[in-house]
Formats: C-alpha cells, sequence, structure tokens
C-alpha cells in the first residue's frame, strides 16, 4: 500500500480526500497542530519518520484578504513552508504535488481561460506567493507535480472542513435571508471537489510538470448563482433574492479561468461548472 502524507490535512481538500482513499493508501493527514510547515526540523523529521510515497503539499493561507494585510506571516507559509517540504522530499525520495492555485493569473488584464504556456501576473499577496513558491519547487526537486487548482467547492459533510466556495456561501445566503449581490463581471472556473478527489490517483501517473486543473465556464458569477437557485426550485424568486453588482469590476472584467486542454489529454477530465453543481446538488439530495 503506498503511502500519503498530507499537509493542511485538516482543510477542505485534504479532509475529502482521506475520508476517500482511507482503504486505498495509508494516510498520515498532517494538520497544522501536527506539522508546522514553516518549521523546518518538524517537516525533516515527520517525512523522515513516515517515508512517504508521495506528499501532497496543501497546506496554505488562501484567503487573499488576510495575506496582503499579513504578508509576512503569508510568506513564511505559503513559501517558506513549501520550500521545507521540497527538501525533505528531495531527501527522503518522496514524490511531491504541490496545489497551486488559479489566482496566479489575478493580475493578467488579457482575458482567459489561461493555458500553461501564458505567464502569470499575479496583483495579490496570495497569487504571488504561490508563483514564487512554483519556480522555487521546480528549481529544487525533480519529481513534482504543480497543479492550479481552479476555486472548488463542495457541501458540509460529517468530519470534513468547510471553506468558502460559490455553490456553500448562495446557500447559506438563501437561509439566513440574505439577499445575494453577484457581479456580471466576473468569470472563474467552479469545480465540483469530489471530481478532482475520485480521479486523483490518475496524477501519479502524469509526467511531471505544471498542469491546469478543474472545469470549464462559460457563465459568470451572477449567471451562477441564477443557476443555483433555479437548481434548489427558487426560479420564482431570483428577482428576490438576487441582485446584480455591477460595480465589482466594472473598469476591467475578471476573468481567471484555466485552459485545461493539457490535463485532459491525459484522459483526466471535468463536467462543466454548470454540470459540477447540478451533479454536487443531486449527490446530497438538493436538486429539485
Amino acid at each position: 500500500m503506498k503511502k500519503i502524507l498530507l499537509t493542511g490535512g485538516n482543510g477542505f481538500f485534504c479532509t475529502r480526500f482521506a475520508t476517500k482513499y482511507i482503504n486505498t493508501y495509508e494516510i498520515l493527514s498532517a494538520s497544522s497542530s501536527m506539522l508546522d510547515v514553516t518549521d523546518e526540523s518538524n517537516v525533516t523529521e515527520t517525512i523522515k519518520k513516515f517515508k512517504p510515497d508521495y506528499v501532497i503539499h496543501a497546506a496554505a493561507i488562501a484567503n487573499t484578504e488576510f495575506c496582503d494585510k499579513n504578508p509576512e506571516l503569508a510568506y513564511k507559509i505559503n513559501v517558506t513552508g513549501s520550500i521545507n517540504v521540497a527538501k525533505a522530499c528531495k531527501e527522503f525520495k518522496a514524490k511531491m504535488i504541490f496545489l497551486s492555485s488559479e489566482q496566479v493569473f489575478n493580475g493578467n488584464v488579457e482575458p482567459g481561460p489561461y493555458s500553461e504556456e501564458v505567464t502569470p501576473r499575479p496583483s495579490t499577496v496570495y497569487g504571488e506567493n504561490k508563483l514564487e513558491a512554483e519556480g522555487i519547487l521546480k528549481q529544487t526537486l525533480d519529481e513534482l507535480w504543480i497543479l492550479r487548482f481552479t476555486w472548488l467547492f463542495g457541501l458540509p459533510e460529517r468530519n470534513c472542513s468547510l471553506s468558502p466556495n460559490i455553490l456553500l456561501d448562495t446557500l447559506s445566503s438563501i437561509l439566513k435571508g440574505k439577499k445575494i449581490k453577484a457581479t456580471p463581471n466576473e468569470y472563474r472556473g467552479l469545480t465540483y471537489v469530489y471530481e478532482v478527489i475520485d480521479q486523483f490517483p490518475q496524477i501519479f501517473n502524469l509526467p511531471y510538470d505544471t498542469y491546469h486543473v478543474g472545469s470549464q465556464n462559460s457563465l459568470n458569477r451572477y449567471d451562477i448563482c441564477s443557476l443555483i437557485l433555479k437548481e434548489v426550485g427558487l426560479e420564482h424568486r431570483i428577482d428576490e433574492l438576487l441582485e446584480k453588482d455591477y460595480d465589482k469590476y466594472k473598469n476591467h472584467s475578471r476573468d481567471i479561468r484555466l485552459c485545461t486542454d493539457k490535463i485532459n489529454n491525459y484522459n483526466i477530465n471535468f463536467s462543466e461548472s454548470s454540470d459540477g453543481i447540478k451533479k454536487c446538488l443531486k449527490e446530497f439530495s438538493l436538486k429539485l
């Protein structure tokens, strides 16, 4: 049985991954209290002791606003922490999967979807952290996959962490009786988390490289929220529950969608974002 170490083991992605593959791999899901990625000796000792075949490095501060306000802490975790993990992987011959983000393109002015050949120009601390970490890791470690994720979504599950996402946020606003403001000026990939998790073992067979991972999406944020309301049977209340936010990104539309042709060529495919939302709602018996 192959051994997998998950950093950020108490996060949205890793808690679901560990549950899915509990009988497939020997998994050490290391939360921040168990593994402080900023402590090089802690990282080295953990990897030395567990001897993983693969390390999925998901530990990060992903909140853009927090990173912008706390750049030193963000760098320490998102960049230095990643370097510590890569060094230990190299020393103890573990293959590394680095979870990066579409946010490396959040400063690009040309419209997406972006392929792996497009030069990223991040405009936030988080995006800058991810891009810098990518570059250093590629210089540090040969056995490395870099996966740039689109925005993952999912719903609450027992013993699994939550993270803000388009589906959860929309449904939560409905339950709170809060009107949703959504801009028609933003486009981004939105991927059902299990479409990534269910295909993840195929990643281990890919050539070492950088890959864009997730769903394609032709709908803007307002249209996605409208779709969610329709799918849960609230089409007749869209005008009451949903408002177009024309001011957000009014000067320049935000488009950070990713082109996933490269990974699709290896038979790793994803639904359109709208179909992924319908699939998730159906699996949770929320689709009417």
